[in-house]
């Protein structure tokens, strides 16, 4: 992705721009005159201002038959940028967009998950410092897509927990974790009241009959319990936050990370389960008497978990020693 800053505001030399910087709009090397693009006085492609479905239409006429299609916007809108990418798709022109704000930056480089090759901004230092950001991400990512493929995740050995118990837990506070990716069936997030024995609880993957899925989400428990992060940390659930990225365990124990969204707390009655692991370590977690709060069973089968009994047994993953501030310390810690 390039870089065109216009400078005409600014009258900023050529010889003092930035780093990274790939063309200038200063009405000399590069101009925007009569809805046309002039590079060196080379006339280089048409511009377009987007005010409504007719002037998209005239924009998307326009793909195929000129080298740059420079667009402005009467009122910022993802909508038709990304129907433009679209229309564009193996195409020889190339799309620039004119941006105002830094919050256009990132959508306009990511648009559709392929982006425009230029963003024209302002002389301005978080313009830049975004549009540059913004350049460095594209790269990163246009690199690792075509370095050698390889298997990067991560795969932990899920483990059998037998339920020894299952009990009231009375009325609390239950934490839903709602991620901006979505959930497969069988995934799910490893949550526990103990810092080193955790279950397995699946996402809200599954419809039910008095319910829809909610794909996105994990009904993860009561605030004390620990949930895994992409890190290999722990955190409290009550200490989560938008934006931290916690670890995703689907039933064959292949992880992988989402970034959380929101999440949603409110008061609900809690059932509390007990376990003990195949080395007879003894976990326990409350989540929410509710249907659709799934655990997985050993064959990988969600499992609501108002019908779990004791002697069933559910997917888990235990951890060596015990954690301080979510770390793994080598100290011996009892949790009960």
């Amino acid at each position: 992705m390039e870089i065109w800053l216009n400078t005409q505001a600014s009258k900023r030399g050529s010889e003092l721009l930035p780093e990274g910087i790939d063309a200038v709009i200063d009405g000399v090397n590069g101009r925007i005159e009569a809805n046309k693009l002039f590079i060196n006085d080379t006339l280089a492609g048409a511009v377009v201002h987007i005010d409504g479905k007719e002037s998209q239409e005239k924009a998307k006429a326009l793909i195929g038959s000129v080298n740059w299609l420079v667009l402005s916007f009467e009122s910022w809108s993802m909508i038709p940028l990304e129907n433009l990418i679209a229309a564009n798709e193996g195409a020889p022109t190339r799309i620039a967009a004119q941006l105002t704000t830094v919050a256009q930056i990132q959508g306009a480089a990511f648009a559709l998950e392929q982006g425009v090759d230029a963003v024209v901004i302002a002389d301005e230092a978080p313009m830049i410092e975004s549009a540059m950001i913004a350049k460095a991400q594209r790269l990163e990512r246009s690199e690792s897509s075509t370095a050698e493929p390889e298997d990067s995740s991560t795969v932990i050995n899920l483990e059998s927990l037998n339920i020894t118990s299952v009990e009231e837990g009375g009325i609390g506070e239950r934490y839903c974790i709602d991620f901006t990716s979505l959930l497969n069936v069988g995934e799910g997030m490893l949550v526990g009241s103990n810092a080193s024995s955790f279950m397995l609880v699946h996402g809200e993957t599954i419809p039910s009959e008095f319910v829809p899925s909610r794909p996105f989400r994990v009904n993860a428990g009561s605030p004390q319990s620990y949930a895994l992060m992409a890190d290999g940390t722990t955190k409290y659930l009550a200490e989560l936050q938008s934006g931290d990225s916690v670890s995703i365990a689907g039933k064959d124990g292949r992880m992988r990370q989402a970034v959380i969204g929101r999440l949603k707390v409110e008061q609900r009655p809690l059932l509390l389960f007990r376990w003990m692991n195949e080395n007879d370590k003894e976990g326990h977690m409350f989540l929410q008497q509710a249907e659709t709060v799934r655990a997985v069973d050993t064959l990988g089968k969600p499992l609501s978990v108002t019908s779990l009994v004791p002697g069933d047994r559910i997917l888990g993953w235990s951890d060596v020693g015990a954690r301080h501030i979510g770390v793994t310390i080598s100290s011996v810690v009892s949790e009960r």
